[in-house]
């Protein structure tokens, strides 16, 4: 019976023989430690280790197997299981593994950088294989006359999400949430009958906030902090103008003033079907980014309403997403978004990036739901 002592002496010895680049005998001297059952977690990645550089998959498996069911997230055992799965043939079974790990890897701090290295490596090469499984089913697609013209935008994002590409987003809001909504994450102008002439007054609308921007005159940080509520800062933006809002309608009304200032703004919003509730709702503002700042991914409070952008400013090297889906803003066309589905914009430019702002109801909710909602909201504004 081999005592600690000797197997300790057969490691060392097989470790030597790895250093020294001499794999058979550095496999054999690690096989016969396990063999002694006094193998640990260590032993069995030097074996694994091992048997990868000879391609030996079916060992790799067997090692990597042996320390995952003594830590099942072990990072440098994960990445070995998916190289063995993917030598063996197993491309998807493989990238699942090599996803484990990359997951894991970013909830865990201080890895070695020899140990990153391989983490990335495996998500490399996970990413690889989810684009050929995903070039795969398109070719099939197209074969049975289903070509990417053909096929809707939600069934393209389910194909993202079938291949690991892309990820399930749904609504979040932080305050309200009414059950059995589609989660849509961008509306299409085009499904609004009010979208067109909205758009034809971008001009007027440019117009009017060009002269408030000659002064910045009423622009004010987003999110500000106030005696009655706790603040909380969002990355760095409370009371920073980086993010700044001239409102035209707060708190239940007009601001003040801002019907003189905007009469072609007002005017061309008449016909928009906004909330009106108490003091919830409309919220109708300029939203100013300046050059490098960035609005991180965050979610809306209240899933019945949806929120449109009228782009009235914008630089190159702007962006916006919601969910999976990245869109730039275009000067006098609309977005029309959920923001209770996760969502970020930035601005890369060396300029400021103007939008005009506005919530309106989500179309799905009939009128009697519509009442319902803002009923509610009025008693809980009202104590």
């Amino acid at each position: 019976m081999t005592s600690i002592a000797e197997a300790e002496k057969i490691v060392r010895q097989g470790a030597a023989a790895l250093q020294s680049g001499n794999l058979q005998s550095a496999r054999e001297a690690f096989r016969q430690v396990t063999r002694t059952g006094m193998a640990n977690a260590q032993i069995w990645l030097l074996l694994a280790h091992t048997a990868a550089q000879l391609r030996d998959w079916a060992e790799v498996e067997q090692a990597s197997d042996a320390v995952l069911a003594r830590d099942g997230s072990n990072l440098r055992a994960l990445v070995l299981k998916g190289d063995a799965r993917d030598g063996l043939g197993d491309a998807r079974g493989a990238s699942s593994f090599y996803l484990k790990a990359t997951r894991l890897a970013e909830a865990t701090q201080g890895i070695p950088a020899d140990l990153a290295a391989e983490v990335r490596r495996g998500g490399e090469r996970a990413r690889a294989i989810s684009s050929e499984f995903r070039r795969r089913l398109a070719s099939r697609l197209d074969a049975a006359g289903l070509d990417a013209a053909r096929r809707s935008r939600r069934f393209e994002e389910s194909l993202g999400i079938l291949s690991e590409e892309k990820q399930i987003y749904l609504q979040q809001p932080s305050a309200y949430y009414f059950p059995g909504l589609p989660q849509i994450q961008f509306y299409e102008r085009e499904q609004f009958a009010w979208a067109a002439a909205l758009e034809a007054a971008a001009g007027a609308i440019r117009t009017e906030l060009d002269a408030a921007l000659a002064g910045k005159d009423g622009f004010r940080p987003y999110l500000q902090s106030r005696i009655d509520r706790p603040s909380y800062d969002f990355h760095g933006l409370l009371d920073n103008p980086a993010w700044s809002t001239l409102y035209l309608w707060e708190n239940g009304a007009a601001t003040p003033g801002a019907r003189d200032r905007f009469p072609q703004t007002f005017a061309a919003l008449e016909q928009v079907p906004m909330p009106h509730i108490t003091t919830r709702a409309p919220s109708i503002l300029f939203s100013l980014l300046q050059p490098g700042a960035r609005i991180e991914p965050h979610h809306g409070m209240i899933n019945t309403r949806l929120i449109c952008h009228l782009p009235l400013i914008v630089p190159p090297g702007c962006g916006f997403r919601v969910g999976n889906e990245v869109r730039e803003w275009e000067v006098g066309k609309l977005l029309i978004f959920d923001d209770t589905i996760e969502h970020e914009a930035w601005n890369d430019s060396g300029e400021d990036r103007v939008v005009l702002i506005f919530d309106i109801w989500r179309p799905e909710l009939d009128e009697g739901e519509r009442r319902a909602v803002t009923t509610m909201f009025e008693a809980i504004d009202a104590g």
